[in-house]
C-alpha cells in the first residue's frame, strides 16, 4: 500500500534561494504515531510536519523528526501553512492551527518569490539563572567564556533553550561542536537545544546557529521559534524586540527569519514569519 503524499518545502528562504527543506503531509486517520515517525525517518529532511485538515476551521499539526515528536516546530509551522494556501488556490490565507493544545493565528500570502507566513508563538518564558549552569555547553560548542557577549538566557515557548550570545559573526561561524557532548547536556539540562547568535552593532538583524542533538538534528538551516524567543529576550532587556536573524550560511543554505515581540497582560508574545520557497510534489 503506498504511502501518504509528501510535499518538500523550502521553509525560510533568503532572497528566494535557501531555506530549510522540510516535509510535509496531509494527514491520515489511519496513521499510527509508529507511521508518522517512520516517514519522518524515510523523508530525507530534518523535520515534517503532519496536518489534520479535517476541522474546517483549524488545521491541526503535529511534528516529528527522526528522534521522535516535538512540541512545536516554527519553520515547520510555516512551511505547513504555506502547503495548505497552495493546496486552496488562492493568494492569501487567515487561519487557526492547532498545535499541542495550543490554537494560534496563522496567516500566509502569495508573494512574487515565494509565499510569505506569519504566525503568532505566544507567550514566551525567560526564566533567569542560565548563567550558572551553562558552562558544559559552551565548552561543547568549543567556546571560552571570553567568547561570550552577554549572559546566557534559557527561553521557551514550549520546550526551553538556550540562548548563547556569540561575541562576533567570525566566532559564530567558526564554532565546531561536540554534538555528542552536546547532545548529553542539553537531555541533562532539559534543553531542547542551544541557539548560538550574534547581533549586529544595531541590534535589529544578526546570524544565528541552532544546535539540537539531543533531538536528532546537530544543526538547523533554520530555527523560527528560536528566533522569536530571542526576539522576547531582546525586548526583556533591551526594549526593542524586533529582529531579523540569518542562518543557514555554514550550511550553504542561507536562511531568514523575522520576529517581533510585545508585552501583554500575560508575558511577553512573539509573532513569527518567513518565506517559502519552492513546494516540490514527491
Amino acid at each position: 500500500m503506498a504511502g501518504p503524499a509528501l510535499t518538500v518545502v523550502n521553509a525560510c528562504t533568503r532572497h528566494g534561494t535557501g531555506g530549510s527543506p522540510t516535509t510535509v503531509v496531509i494527514d491520515d486517520a489511519v496513521l499510527t504515531d509508529d507511521d508518522r515517525h517512520a516517514i519522518a525517518r524515510r523523508a530525507g529532511t530534518s523535520h515534517t510536519a503532519f496536518v489534520d485538515t479535517g476541522t474546517a476551521d483549524v488545521s491541526r499539526v503535529r511534528f516529528f523528526t527522526s528522534a521522535g515528536e516535538l512540541t512545536n516546530c516554527g519553520h515547520g509551522t510555516i512551511a505547513a501553512q504555506a502547503v495548505l494556501l497552495q493546496r486552496s488556490g488562492g493568494t492569501e490565507h487567515h487561519g487557526r492551527q492547532l498545535t499541542a493544545g495550543r490554537v494560534f493565528a496563522t496567516s500566509a500570502i502569495r508573494r512574487h518569490d515565494g509565499i510569505e507566513v506569519w504566525f503568532d508563538q505566544g507567550v514566551i518564558a525567560l526564566p533567569d539563572g542560565a548563567d550558572a549552569t551553562g558552562g558544559g555547553i559552551i565548552a561543547a560548542l568549543g567556546l571560552q567564556r571570553t567568547d561570550i557577549a552577554a549572559d546566557l538566557r534559557v527561553a521557551s515557548s514550549g520546550a526551553p533553550r538556550l540562548l548563547v550570545p556569540v561575541r562576533d559573526r567570525l566566532k559564530l561561524l567558526s564554532i565546531q561542536p561536540d554534538h555528542v557532548r552536546l547532545a548529553a547536556e542539553c537531555r541533562r539540562l532539559g534543553y531542547l537545544g542551544c541557539f548560538a547568535y550574534a547581533l549586529s552593532p544595531t541590534g535589529r538583524t544578526g546570524v544565528a546557529r541552532m544546535f539540537a542533538p539531543a533531538i536528532g538534528v546537530d544543526e538547523d538551516i533554520a530555527n523560527a521559534n528560536s528566533v522569536g524567543c530571542l526576539a522576547a529576550h531582546l525586548l526583556d532587556t533591551t526594549g526593542s524586540g524586533a529582529i531579523d536573524i540569518h542562518q543557514g550560511d555554514r550550511l550553504q543554505s542561507p536562511s531568514s527569519v523575522s520576529a517581533s515581540a510585545t508585552h501583554t497582560a500575560e508575558g511577553i508574545v512573539a509573532r513569527i514569519g518567513g518565506v517559502v520557497g519552492a513546494l516540490t510534489r514527491c
